[in-house]
């Protein structure tokens, strides 16, 4: 049965945790959601999972919508957050028309927007327009350049009260759940026990109220890169590269097809096709 956001506010209180898992196409949200995972996650990561981007940055609204699309089509059981993509929601009529797109025409259930105290005002005026919305603080990949690049944020005591201030900006701006990334995890905890609204942890500890990550990484698909956070549960690459050099050689070696995997037609037919 689908989760909502009351299930999920309940399972903070119950001290149940949460799953999340990104998807971006209709198979992959098939198996994000047969695998029983609580929250699916259409993370503009797939810039750079899927797309072959250098950043999450030049991913835009069409594209996040198409992948929406995909995954709910493959997940209609699943809980659906949309990443809502870099400068869509620069402006507050921007926000409300992206977001809204994201609702109505891919089937998300919420969207989710990087930044804190800046961004309130936006999260307010979505909310109160009946659109759900998840935070996102720490490292925020949109604005990575800003914060000196893919590093971990919150480790100075200014740093840290200032993500304290901008877990609890957006919670009382009516965001339902909370995304910390890469942050230490006594400030994830610290928000964690503070909030009222569920803490969902990417590289920030045990004591979030749930975990994400992305779909790739845990398979060993993408292999740029590994941050620390992520932990690798199979190792597909390899495996989808050795199937493949299989096929190749057998193409090569005229062993693929075989009469396995042939049609034929009767010799009657054949007769009257070519003749006696």
């Amino acid at each position: 049965m689908k989760k909502m956001i009351p299930d999920f506010e309940k399972m903070k209180q119950v001290g149940e945790k949460i799953s999340m898992l990104t998807a971006y196409d209709y198979p992959s949200a098939q198996f994000v959601e047969e695998a029983g995972v609580d929250i699916i996650l259409v993370g503009d990561s797939l810039g750079m999972v899927v797309l072959g981007y250098d950043s999450t940055v030049p991913v835009t609204m069409e594209e996040i919508l198409h992948h929406t699309k995909a995954v709910r089509r493959g997940a209609a059981q699943t809980f659906v957050v949309a990443d809502m993509p870099f400068m869509s929601y620069a402006t507050t009529d921007l926000a409300i028309m992206n977001a809204g797109r994201l609702i109505k025409e891919g089937g998300a259930d919420a969207v989710k927007l990087e930044g804190g105290l800046d961004i309130a005002p936006i999260v307010q005026i979505l909310t109160r327009a009946g659109i759900p919305v998840v935070g996102h603080i720490g490292l925020t990949p949109q604005t990575a350049n800003q914060l000196g690049g893919f590093k971990v944020q919150g480790r100075d005591l200014e740093s840290a009260k200032q993500l304290i201030k901008d877990a609890q900006a957006l919670e009382q701006a009516g965001a339902f759940l909370l995304t910390l990334e890469a942050i230490p995890r006594q400030v994830a905890k610290q928000i964690s026990t503070e909030l009222t609204i569920p803490t969902i942890g990417i590289g920030a500890g045990a004591d979030c109220d749930g975990q994400v990550l992305v779909y790739h990484d845990i398979l060993g698909l993408f292999k740029r890169f590994r941050p620390k956070f992520v932990k690798q549960y199979a190792e597909l690459r390899s495996t989808s590269v050795q199937a493949i050099q299989e096929y190749h050689k057998e193409v090569k070696d005229g062993v693929f097809p075989s009469e396995e995997h042939t049609f034929a037609m009767s010799d009657e037919v054949i007769q009257k096709l070519y003749g006696d």
